[in-house]
């Protein structure tokens, strides 16, 4: 049975129907006739067998005649039962029907042999017999070849070791091997039609996927389009307004504090939900890239804590960190990940436990988990989730209604958290119970012998380094004439002179005629792209080419690859803020260029 295995597993591996199914079924759906074809042969047999001199033997060879056709019998209602399934099980199944009637052709033909006058009557119906069985073996290969030679060689052997009749020898060798022959081709047209029907139906396997993968992609879309559609509406709707009330229309008086507030809240929260979104889809496409690098996770958890904590006392929740000594003393040792993500993701935990949690306290917890394994835990006494409810929460653009009613946010945060874990190679899993609240736990890989890098200075720090160095003076390329404006704003809040390029040419021009501190370029302009203006500027002779230049991207992975190969010392994405853009400034500045580590393009 080792040949039948074998053939099994090959042909298996050709699609969901495979040719060794299809064979063994179309042979499953000829045994019904085959059984017929018994039943009918059974009457002749019992009128040549009268012939028979020897009553005694003629009777036995009827029984065992009887019993195979009834373990055939039995075998044929069996293959309709589940257990037929499994297809090694099936084959040797086939097989063994086969050779049971291989046995009593063989028992035929040994008593046509000592049959007397009816010896050839008899043994033609033997030989009938083994092209019978040769004809319902054909669908499967290894039946054939198996049980086809089984049932020839008893009425052969039998007819050419006898000195009687060679002629008939003669004739049933004819025969058997021209209907061995036969069959062997028809094995071979319904091999090709069955490996046809496999092919076709891994087509259409693999259309039904590609349909449900466009189904499931439109869907995505559509609710893309439809949060986004809510999210920006309401945002914008809120700044519109206020918008409206200080330029005086309508008669309306100059917007309070309270308003300009509100809009300010509307205008961020539309910020953070596009970013989302931003990263979402490119994360849903592959194309988003982490930056592995060593880390202090204590300090950066200790200032998401200490950033957030204000929000959390004006709601009169109790913020606490708890950090174990072992961990807090330890001198050696930093988290391997992108502290940007890891930030991201933390940031957006203790931002929803803060946006839900009514009443009580959150703690965020720092604990070691084995050797090489950091875990960060943010729990909060919020409403808590049931777990269908929290296997939902982690689904792109699902929000539970029950507890984010009044909320704003697109349903995209922990999806893409979970996402950005698995990027960097850790897990971000959660537990909760309604009433009682939610603990959500990041854990990431942890190295004890690292160095952690030194962190970029944050907004407070960039701003007593700049008050200590002086303004600088910043070269801005941007084709777009308000995000040139809004850049130009906050550069000049951080305390910095700017000048503004139209696009990448004049930015190369300028750079090569002024001396500037810092070069921020667009990623995609007219005439001269960021990565070009980039390369253009770098290539420049002395101080000019060693400026530190921030690439100012529309989010895209690829748009950012190219400008940090052609020369850019720090990405900065849209939409700009105050934070984010003081800590670029911060970023670029830490760089230290020199002649010889200059990139030319």
């Amino acid at each position: 049975m080792t040949f039948q295995t074998d053939a099994t597993a090959l042909d298996t591996t050709r699609g969901g129907h495979s040719v060794t199914q299809q064979a063994l079924e179309a042979q499953t759906a000829l045994l019904p006739y085959a059984l017929g074809a018994f039943g009918i042969s059974l009457p002749i047999y019992v009128w040549a067998g009268s012939h028979a001199p020897n009553s005694v033997w003629m009777t036995g060879s009827f029984a065992i005649f009887a019993i195979a056709w009834a373990a055939f019998y039995a075998v044929v209602n069996w293959l309709k039962q589940p257990q037929a399934a499994n297809l090694t099980l099936r084959g040797r199944v086939h097989v063994l029907a086969g050779l049971i009637w291989a046995a009593v052709i063989g028992h035929v033909a040994l008593f046509a042999d000592n049959a007397g006058p009816a010896r050839e009557a008899l043994m033609l119906v033997a030989l009938a017999g083994a092209v019978i069985c040769i004809f319902f073996t054909s669908t499967w290969l290894p039946s054939l070849l198996i049980v086809g030679p089984a049932i020839a060689s008893g009425p052969l052997i039998l007819l050419f070791t006898s000195s009687e009749g060679r002629e008939l020898a003669v004739q049933g060798w004819g025969a058997l091997a021209l209907a061995f022959a036969l069959s062997l081709m028809l094995n071979r047209l319904l091999r090709r039609q069955f490996a046809l029907a496999a092919d076709r139906e891994m087509l259409i396997a693999e259309r039904a996927g590609t349909v449900e993968e466009a189904r499931r992609l439109a869907q995505s879309k559509s609710d893309l389009v439809s949060t986004l559609s809510h999210e920006i509406r309401n945002g914008l709707s809120g700044v519109a307004h206020v918008l409206a009330a200080a330029a005086g229309r309508g008669g309306r008086s100059a917007p309070s504090r309270e308003q300009l507030s509100a809009a300010l809240d509307a205008a961020n929260d539309l910020i953070a939900v596009l970013n989302t979104t931003l990263d979402s889809e490119t994360a849903e496409s592959g194309r988003l890239a982490v930056e592995i690098r060593c880390f202090e996770p204590v300090s950066l958890v200790h200032d998401l804590v200490l950033l957030n904590r204000p929000n959390a006392a004006a709601k009169g929740l109790e913020f606490t960190l708890h950090v174990p000594a072992d961990l807090d003393e330890l001198r050696h040792g930093a988290g391997v990940a992108d502290p940007t993500r890891v930030r991201q993701i933390l940031a957006n935990l203790i931002g929803n436990a803060v946006k839900f949690t009514i009443r009580g306290r959150i703690e965020a917890r720092i604990e070691r988990v084995g050797e090489n394994r950091l875990a960060i835990e943010i729990a909060d006494t919020g409403p808590g989730l049931t777990p269908e409810e929290m296997e939902r929460a982690f689904e792109p653009f699902h929000r539970i209604e029950r507890t984010s009613a009044g909320t704003s946010g697109a349903g995209l945060g922990l999806s893409l958290a979970r996402q950005l874990a698995r990027l960097m190679g850790g897990e971000l899993t959660a537990h909760s119970a309604p009433g009682v609240g939610s603990c959500f736990r990041l854990e990431m890989p942890f190295d004890a012998a690292a160095e952690p890098e030194l962190a970029a200075a944050p907004a407070a720090a960039s701003d007593k380094a700049k008050a200590e160095r002086g303004s600088m003076r910043i070269l801005i390329a941007e084709d777009d004439q308000l995000n040139a404006a809004m850049l130009r704003a906050i550069l000049e809040q951080l305390g910095h002179q700017v000048v503004h390029a139209v696009d990448g040419r004049r930015a190369v021009d300028l750079a090569t005629v002024c001396d500037f501190d810092l070069v921020m370029i667009d990623g995609r302009m007219p005439n001269m792209g960021g990565p070009q203006t980039t390369a253009a500027i770098r290539a420049l002779p002395g101080a000019a080419g060693l400026a530190p230049i921030i690439a100012v991207i529309g989010g895209d992975a690829d748009e950012a690859a190219e400008c940090t190969q052609a020369g850019a010392d720090a990405v900065l994405r849209k939409p700009v803020s105050l934070s984010t853009v003081a800590r670029a400034v911060a970023d670029a500045r830490a760089v230290e260029r020199t002649p010889r580590t200059r990139r030319v393009a």
